[in-house]
């Protein structure tokens, strides 16, 4: 990146921040403004009617938001030319800022996720923060919230080795919560509410989260350093993507996201935005002012707050506590989906957060700029509905026209210089303009790539960067029609009230299968072919047109599938395209946790049979005395938590109810049991250690056959 100056932050004057809000967006209006007269008059040389009206709107609201992203390309340009002090890391000596004396969290909240790649994902953390000599100021917490007994059993095993392997008793501590309430906002809730007054700051991770130890120690001397700012959201890089779809995702990220980032902190500034993970937080105030509120009316707006991060720093920023983006600064990691589908899947709950943040914008002493961010959101969303409403709008128009016999052409322009020109050239002189307003900001970022020598080498060179962004404009082309109907389903899913269920992302790159694509893409392929059928009967030229938004639906199947293969995206890196700086020049974090899950993929096949079978964790926590230990000990430290305590007296656990679950457990098998029953005996440890006597007592009559299977085959596995 390049060199900033060395210049002291210091807050805007109110009137100064107002100024810099009135340059950003003017020209945004200004710009929606021109084009928005232009397309008027197209409209009105071909008579004016109701339908032009609904089109006009639709479009003047598409081309502002358009256009305020573009700003965010030009601004954050020139901001990566010239320079600007007004960032958190703007301080010349923040550096040499002392952490004596400070604590910081650094918290991993989980649900059903892989453990080992979680694990490794902090092993690396944890090894690059070793490595920088102030390991002693930080703890690491893995905080599950895992429904599924197997994986239950997998965190605490690979938890109690992960501590053996880095001697890091009393540093890296496990805990899993018994209700599951508020999600992941509730799990970091419950965790503040226990220990959080033991920490000046805490570190929210994702479940594949990695962060470089020097950073995470600049963050700690950056909050110290600005005692009035209460979180600092890091811009994680996409890393470790495999599939053609993920490195193309990668590769954008990593070349747009600088310029993109930097302008948006052009306007934001202090009253920035949290993405929810790779950001630290002050943990005073945010356990203060940051409890999120339960929202008036029934699911999917009401409720609990799915997407809480927004809210949390516009909570944090109407008590006045700072919130930065600090986008100039490197070794923060995340990962990302590898396919279209699971892309989607992670959208459809975002989509009901960001929906959600309607009934919060109206939330007393909320600042502007927090409203503005919740704006963006919701739009990010709705404005896919909109476009499609838009060109639906604009084919019943030509239609409207075609079959009534009206003239195309009733007036001349208003516009002396458009007086001689065709309705076709006016709309191609509109057409262009949205292009170029679109494709702008990605020139920007390879302008910007090419003054920097040291950082386009990372990329693979200028011309391999350039094929790249040539490459992720045809994907993306193709991908945007997908989005749109996939975003205006779940836009229409929500209204009509239904809610989405809480999943496990999806983080693996084995491909999706074609069966698999058609069940989920024959309704876009359907809708693509026969919009492109009715679009030919009303003019073949007007198909041309139409192709771009047609092809991605026609062809969603195999895109799906070819997208998400890991063949193309290693026959893409060998032909130099779609490169990062974390591939051609991989951090040391990184290297570690490939080595390490490579080591992992060795053995993956047994592990995979064993994890596969039916209730394999709660077979393991009762027959392997190793695990029964590690399990049995969690839940004594657990019935020492007096909240705990008086939740385990509610379930009645330890009381002849759950031993008689136990009971039941081994005569029958656990698949005659509920859910909630076999979670109820692996949460009383003394029903589990009684268990673990048990099966390997009894004699076989008394056994469910399922139990004896179990027991022949970890008998042969310890021999």
């Amino acid at each position: 990146m390049p060199d900033q100056p060395h210049i002291e932050n210091a807050p805007l004057p109110l009137l100064r921040r107002g100024w810099r809000l009135f340059w950003f967006f003017t020209p945004a209006f200004l710009l929606t403004g021109a084009v928005s007269m232009l397309f008027a008059d197209l409209l009105w040389r071909t008579g004016w009617s109701a339908s032009r009206t609904v089109l006009l709107v639709l479009f003047i609201v598409l081309f502002f938001l358009t256009a305020v992203g573009c700003m965010h390309g030009v601004f954050g340009f020139f901001i990566r030319i010239f320079g600007t002090r007004n960032r958190v890391t703007a301080l010349n000596n923040f550096k040499e800022q002392s952490i004596a004396g400070t604590s910081t969290a650094i918290i991993f909240p989980i649900y059903n996720e892989d453990s080992i790649r979680v694990l490794e994902g902090l092993r690396a953390t944890y090894e690059s923060l070793e490595r920088t000599g102030q390991l002693d100021k930080f703890d690491f917490f893995i905080l599950s919230d895992s429904t599924n007994p197997d994986r239950w059993v997998e965190e605490e095993k690979n938890w109690c080795e992960l501590v053996r392997d880095l001697d890091a008793l009393g540093k890296i501590y496990y805990r899993r919560r018994l209700f599951n309430e508020a999600r992941k906002s509730g799990n970091v809730r419950d965790f503040l509410n226990t220990w959080g007054k033991r920490y000046r700051y805490f570190v929210c991770c994702d479940a594949d989260s990695v962060m470089r130890g020097e950073t995470l120690v600049d963050l700690v001397k950056l909050m110290e350093a600005h005692p009035t700012t209460g979180l600092i959201q890091t811009v994680p890089a996409l890393v470790n993507a495999e599939s053609l779809f993920g490195r193309i995702q990668q590769f954008a990220n990593r070349l747009y996201a600088p310029v993109f980032i930097s302008g948006l902190n052009y306007w934001a500034l202090d009253f920035g935005n949290y993405w929810g993970h790779n950001a630290i937080i002050r943990t005073e105030p945010f356990m203060q002012f940051c409890d999120l509120p339960s929202l008036p009316g029934r699911k999917p707006f009401g409720g609990q707050i799915l997407s809480h991060d927004f809210v949390e720093a516009a909570l944090m920023l109407r008590e006045n506590w700072q919130v930065w983006l600090a986008y100039d600064l490197e070794g923060s990691y995340e990962e990302a989906p590898q396919s279209l589908i699971d892309n989607a899947q992670r959208e459809r709950r975002w989509c009901q957060g960001n929906l959600q943040h309607g009934l919060v914008l109206f939330a007393k002493g909320l600042r502007g700029v927090s409203r503005l961010h919740l704006i963006f959101g919701i739009f990010g969303y709705v404005a896919s509905p909109l476009w499609l409403a838009f060109l639906v709008t604009f084919d019943w128009i030509y239609c409207f026209q075609k079959y009534t016999g009206l003239s195309q052409f009733t007036v001349p322009s208003f516009n002396p210089y458009l007086a001689n020109w065709s309705g076709t050239a006016h709309a191609l002189l509109i057409f262009v303009i949205c292009m170029v307003v679109i494709m702008l900001p990605k020139f920007l970022s390879l302008v910007d790539l090419a003054r920097d020598w040291p950082r386009r080498k990372e990329f693979g060179g200028l011309l391999n960067a350039t094929g790249g962004v040539i490459g992720e404009t045809i994907f993306s082309t193709l991908h945007a029609p997908l989005l749109m109907l996939w975003h205006t389903r779940f836009v229409l899913t929500n209204l009509a009230g239904i809610s989405v269920g809480w999943t496990t992302q999806s983080r693996n790159a084995d491909g999706t299968d074609w069966l698999y694509a058609i069940q989920r893409h024959w309704g876009h392929t359907l809708i693509g072919a026969a919009w492109g059928w009715f679009t030919w009967q009303l003019d073949p030229g007007l198909f041309w047109w139409f192709t771009p938004v047609l092809a991605g639906m026609v062809f969603s199947v195999p895109m799906s599938v070819l997208t998400s293969r890991r063949s193309l995206g290693a026959r893409a890196r060998q032909a130099g395209l779609f490169l990062t700086p974390e591939e051609t020049r991989p951090p040391m974090e990184l290297v570690a946790l490939r080595s390490r899950m490579a080591i992992h993929d060795l053995t993956e096949a047994e592990y995979e049979i064993n994890r596969c079978r039916p209730h394999a964790g709660l077979a393991r926590a009762v027959l392997d005395p190793y695990v029964n230990a590690i399990h049995v000990t969690l839940l004594r430290e657990k019935n020492l938590n007096p909240v705990y305590a008086e939740h385990f007296t509610r379930l009645g656990a330890g009381t002849d109810a759950v031993r008689d679950l136990g009971e039941k457990l081994l005569a029958v098998g656990p698949e005659k049991l509920k859910a909630s029953e076999r979670m109820a005996v692996m949460a009383d440890q003394r029903v589990m250690v009684w268990l673990h006597q048990q099966a390997w007592v009894r004699p076989e009559e008394k056994l469910a056959p399922w139990w004896k299977a179990m027991i022949r085959e970890f008998s042969q596995r310890e021999n």
